[in-house]
């Protein structure tokens, strides 16, 4: 008896929220998308969104007082610089798995 083919596409190759120790993309095979890297990868995104937010309202604090030192300042931008890397691979990750793309393009 012939199986009937799926009209499913294959699910995407995952970006994950973290680099190799060279700074190369790390990706994860196509699976049930329910793997214990598949939670770690979650909850990674969770997190880095989380602390994106946190640092966010943090330098609005600091920005919206005129008396902020300048030492503060600048940890709030350097701070503020880190965050949308890590939002733009998170958005690229489930940009991927949304259109089922499997291809990375790099960047963030």
């Amino acid at each position: 008896m012939e199986q009937p083919q799926s009209t499913d596409p294959e699910p995407a190759v995952r970006l994950l929220p973290w680099t190799s120790p060279e700074g190369e993309p790390c990706c994860l095979l196509p699976g049930t998308g329910d793997g214990y890297l598949s939670r770690l990868a979650d909850s990674a995104e969770a997190r880095q969104l989380a602390v994106g937010a946190d640092v966010l309202a943090v330098t609005r604090q600091v920005l919206d007082d005129p008396l902020s030192p300048h030492a503060e300042l600048r940890y709030a931008g350097l701070r503020l610089a880190e965050c949308p890397g890590a939002a733009l691979r998170v958005a690229e990750s489930r940009g991927m798995r949304l259109t089922g793309d499997g291809s990375h393009r790099g960047g963030a």
